[in-house]
């Protein structure tokens, strides 16, 4: 049986697969330092898990309304006007099968077949994939790496054509942890509105942050920007959920009320224990605020010490990222002193050769780097800055 071509299209995830290599050799018996998931290694606080088991014995385990239980719309509701001072209905929110169901939910109810989406390099591997699966065409803008990975109002002017119909914005960013500021947001929604174009801010690492400057989010720029913007978030990242898969769009009540239809034929509804928990995080304020403290407060420590550690390795330079758990230094001139072709077959050796698995950026649109997780004790990333060292200085192929 031939299968369809969107999915002869898709390409496989290459974070995925540099865990699945690792996993592979730590099972064979290697000592595998894996730098490639993307996800806390905090487990999920107590407080949390307490709740889902209260939901269990207390018989919450039916269906539920497609787009969330109304208890967790309105605590989400309550967070952004809290957190950002806008200002939502219910109905303006869906909370869907994690944030990754929202994006794909969302291109799938506004897309057309050839309508186009900008999408700034480096960006996160599934956004391309989502778009292509709902017919559209991503239209890449490079972020350059001197300007800290953002792409400006000017990029952005000189690619929109009639076709345009959104353009997605991740801040912080997957995979290079920078974080646009509020007058590079105003100039890239000020561009956005004139066009028509729907803005999607991906804000899933909206509170790992470890610079002065607070996340801002562009709804947060004008009432004409929100009105424009589809906010996509979740509790994966923030409270080391990423396994419970609960995430949430909010936005035009028009687009949402798509979404929700979407999601009673795709998924029915999210896991109903998952959904209290889920609340259960964003309303226990106490134990929200002492989480944050401390996973920001680790985070913030192992970068400052992999930063370090990697702008000491021979032909690596390294930007410092402002937020989420990755750092993403350009690899290239390490490559070419190693004899290799490029950074795929580069770090392919590292893993075989030092057992430290890294994640190509050819998957984020950024061929001449590698993306790094600090997700992980520091006593390791120590361990995998002195294994990749020893690679750069004494590897010949």
């Amino acid at each position: 049986m031939e299968l369809s071509k969107r999915v002869q299209s898709l390409s496989g995830s290459p974070t995925l697969a540099i865990s699945a290599k690792a996993k592979q050799l730590k099972d064979e018996g290697h000592d595998v330092i894996g730098l490639g998931v993307g996800e806390p290694d905090f487990n999920t606080p107590t407080y949390i898990m307490d709740a889902a088991k209260k939901a269990m014995d207390e018989g919450m385990t039916k269906y539920t309304p497609a787009g969330g239980i109304p208890a967790l719309k309105t605590a989400i509701v309550e967070k952004l006007q809290t957190d950002h001072h806008l200002t939502y209905e219910t109905n303006q929110v869906i909370v869907t099968t994690g944030a990754k169901y929202a994006l794909y939910a969302l291109f799938q109810v506004v897309l057309n077949e050839g309508d186009e989406v900008i999408i700034p390099t480096p960006y996160w591997v599934s956004y391309p994939e989502h778009v292509q699966l709902a017919g559209g065409k991503p239209v890449f803008v490079e972020g350059l790496e001197s300007k800290d990975f953002k792409i400006t109002k000017e990029q952005l002017e000189a690619v929109i054509t009639p076709k345009t119909k959104a353009v997605i914005i991740n801040s912080p960013s997957n995979p290079t942890g920078m974080m646009y500021s509020k007058e590079e947001l105003a100039t890239i929604a000020e561009v956005c509105i004139k066009h028509n174009i729907l803005i999607v801010s991906d804000e899933i690492y909206e509170r790992l942050i470890y610079a002065k400057e607070p996340h801002v989010s562009i709804a947060e720029i004008s009432n004409a920007a929100k009105e424009q913007t589809v906010i996509i978030n979740g509790v994966s990242k923030s409270h080391a959920m990423t396994g419970w898969r609960i995430g949430y769009a909010v936005g035009p009540d028009n687009i949402i009320k798509a979404m929700t239809n979407h999601a009673s034929h795709a998924t029915s509804n999210p896991t109903s224990i998952a959904q209290y928990a889920a609340l259960e995080a964003y309303t226990n304020q106490t134990e929200d605020e002492k989480i944050a403290n401390e996973m920001r407060q680790t985070f913030h420590e192992r970068l400052d010490r992999l930063y370090e550690l990697m702008n000491d390795i021979p032909g690596f330079s390294c930007a410092k990222p402002k937020g989420a758990f990755y750092i993403f230094p350009n690899v290239i001139e390490a490559v070419k002193m190693n004899g290799f072709h490029d950074v795929n077959e580069w770090a392919k050796a590292l893993l075989e050769e030092e057992k430290v698995a890294v994640v190509p950026g050819i998957g984020f649109g950024a061929p001449n780097n590698i993306r790094l997780s600090y997700a992980t004790s520091l006593e390791l990333l120590e361990e995998a800055a002195k294994r990749i060292k020893r690679f750069v200085i004494e590897y010949q192929k």
